[in-house]
């Protein structure tokens, strides 16, 4: 389980691609500190197991699924990537409930510019997932934490503060991108336990 408060941005050092699903490189500063072979690390909100460990740089292998679900197979050498480890139990919760379990990718409809470094981010969210979001809940876009400020339709609108702006890879996308979305979990489980 994670927060969604990204801990450092990663660098793709390579997507090696196979038949049924590819090895992904990324070299980091400080993100393997405790972890170990087996252990997860979310990259930009996919939970990964990490195959391979070394001080500066983790390799992990993505499933068919993986890449059909989440924005991870467009990914370059050089291409940043969001990075959180997992929750310890001890920890503040600083951010909302993410288990790391895409549901989808949002097309990046536009990041604007508010004035002193906060931004407005719209998302066009694919209509399986609209029921899920509401104004001022949270959902995860890739791997961060944001509130939702905005609903109107299919179109999710956020404010974007200047330290997520600066601190995860949400800098770097033009509109057109698509990021991973993991809605929060605890309206699918009322979804299915309520009788429609």
């Amino acid at each position: 389980m994670f927060t969604g408060i990204i801990e450092e941005l990663g660098v793709v050092i390579e997507l090696h691609r196979h038949a049924t699903g590819a090895r992904l490189e990324v070299s980091c500063e400080s993100i393997t500190a405790g972890a170990a072979t087996g252990s997860s690390i979310a990259v930009n909100g996919a939970c990964l197991t990490a195959v391979e460990i070394a001080p500066h740089r983790f390799a992990a292998d993505l499933a068919p699924e993986t890449l059909s679900r989440t924005n991870l197979g467009e990914l370059e050498t050089g291409s940043l990537v969001n990075l959180e480890r997992p929750l310890i139990a001890t920890a503040r919760l600083d951010g909302h409930f993410v288990l790391g379990h895409v549901d989808t990718t949002a097309e990046l409809v536009a990041l604007d510019p508010l004035g002193e470094g906060h931004w407005w981010l719209r998302l066009r969210l694919p209509e399986a997932i609209v029921r899920y979001v509401v104004e001022k809940g949270s959902l995860a876009v890739d791997g961060i934490s944001l509130t939702v400020a905005e609903i109107d339709g299919p179109l999710a609108g956020f404010t974007i503060i200047p330290h997520t702006y600066k601190h995860t890879t949400l800098r770097g996308y033009q509109p057109g991108a698509r990021l991973n979305i993991e809605v929060d979990i605890l309206a699918k489980h009322l979804e299915k336990l309520l009788p429609r």
